[in-house]
């Protein structure tokens, strides 16, 4: 079966057209192969592939939210009348899935500023906690919640699990993502911040795996995230409980990067 450049299938597909139309929809994170997200014009596809343009169609503000999508789609999670918070929320495509998903309250945590999407910042649901350090709230600052999500940058998850765990009340959960990128350590990490190994990533899940155990959270789910990272690094999703042992052993997670460099190498 030939392969061929997804920008020129689109192209021929008679999607857009002009090849240079379908490789800006694809660098904007407007076009799956397959259902997953794939930023880079020139990844190879075969011909039965299934392309999809999502375009204004994208169900939430940002494309972060199809992180957290895949993860209440794998995950047993239901969001119904909880209140939660987003944890590194940026503009705020994780508050936005929550909050589709039922979320009664999200506190949108950043340490930037500026960055909630204006549809999130009238939304009375949405407690916009922006220049906000997570290591430095105080206990007081926000109630007990029923679920986290995190998708934070430049920082190692060892630094923001314990915080995780002091936030959730009894029996609560979170999804984290894990980036390679910032766990690996700086000898791990190659050009432009990208970690490839599939030998490192391994490793890097069963650190945060560890680091979850020493702070009160155990890994009870773990997937892929359909959406690269910036620059293309492969990410994962953990599922964690307060208070509960880990459930994914280790073969679970030597299968989880086989299965995600199979699905994403090519994309």
């Amino acid at each position: 079966m030939m392969a061929r450049r997804l920008d020129a299938a689109m192209a021929a597909m008679g999607l857009v057209p002009s090849r240079e139309q379908a490789a800006r929809l694809i660098r904007d994170g407007q076009v799956m192969v397959n259902g997953v997200v794939t930023n880079r014009p020139s990844t190879q596809i075969d011909e039965d592939a299934k392309v999809e343009i999502t375009g204004g169609q994208l169900p939430f503000v940002s494309r972060g939210g199809l992180k957290l999508q895949r993860a209440l789609e794998v995950f047993p999670v239901h969001l119904d009348g909880y209140v939660c918070a987003d944890i590194g929320a940026s503009t705020g495509g994780f508050t936005d899935c929550m909050l589709q998903h039922g979320a009664v309250k999200v506190y949108a945590i950043d340490v930037g500023t500026g960055q909630l999407h204006p549809s999130l910042l009238e939304d009375a649901r949405v407690v916009n906690m922006e220049k906000t350090n997570i290591r430095d709230l105080p206990p007081d600052a926000i109630q007990p919640l029923d679920f986290v999500s995190t998708d934070v940058s430049f920082i190692s998850l060892k630094h923001v699990l314990p915080v995780i765990y002091r936030l959730l009340k009894e029996g609560g959960e979170a999804v984290v993502l894990v980036k390679p990128q910032f766990e690996a350590g700086r000898g791990n990490v190659g050009k432009k911040g990208v970690v490839r190994d599939p030998k490192i990533h391994l490793q890097v899940l069963r650190d945060v795996l560890r680091y979850a155990a020493e702070s009160g959270l155990g890994v009870t789910g773990a997937d892929y995230s359909p959406v690269r990272g910036p620059e293309g690094n492969i990410e994962y999703l953990y599922l964690l409980r307060k208070d509960l042992p880990a459930s994914v052993g280790d073969n679970a997670l030597q299968q989880l990067v086989t299965a995600a460099h199979q699905a994403l190498d090519r994309r």
